[in-house]
């Protein structure tokens, strides 16, 4: 999925901008099918992002000492 390179702070806009239009309640039901199942595409995204920075800051602590993780563009470690 090529979703998984965007930044995290970009998918949450884009899911934030989705989730106004649909309760904004105006979108076609065709569309509105659409853009709920990118947001949860976006969703499933910022869920995985925020896992892996939690395994990456549970594995720094659990080392008791201070580790510095080369973090990409993408938000995952290089």
């Amino acid at each position: 999925m090529a979703e998984k390179k965007i930044m995290f702070n970009d998918a949450m806009q884009q899911l934030e901008e989705i989730v106004r239009q649909l309760e904004q309640g105006d979108v076609p039901l065709e569309e509105a099918l659409t853009l709920y199942q990118k947001g949860m595409e976006l969703s499933k995204v910022c869920h995985d992002k925020l896992q892996n920075a939690e395994e990456q800051l549970v594995t720094m602590m659990k080392d008791g000492k201070e580790t510095s993780v080369d973090i990409g563009k993408d938000g995952t470690p290089k």
